[in-house]
């Protein structure tokens, strides 16, 4: 099996979740598609989704819910098939 590393296209703050109620988007576990949403990017009040990339199966995040990130920072990894 493969590994498929989530990167952070921008600078911004991760948000595992759409809003403080919701329920997370994804969580360690789930099978999600390629253009599965698994957290926002704030930057400057904008947010941009977060799309897994490849099918599979969510193995880790890499970084915490609201934790800041740099352009290219690894957010999650998935297992692919």
């Amino acid at each position: 099996m493969a590994e498929h590393i989530v990167k952070s296209p921008l600078p911004g703050v991760f948000y595992r979740r759409p809003a403080p109620e919701e329920p997370l988007f994804a969580e360690v576990g789930s099978v999600v598609t390629a253009t599965q949403t698994i957290g926002l990017v704030e930057i400057m009040k904008q947010f941009s989704e977060i799309r897994a990339g490849k099918a599979g199966t969510v193995t880790a995040f890499l970084v915490d819910n609201q934790g800041t990130l740099d352009p290219g920072d690894s957010i999650a990894t998935i297992e692919t098939s």
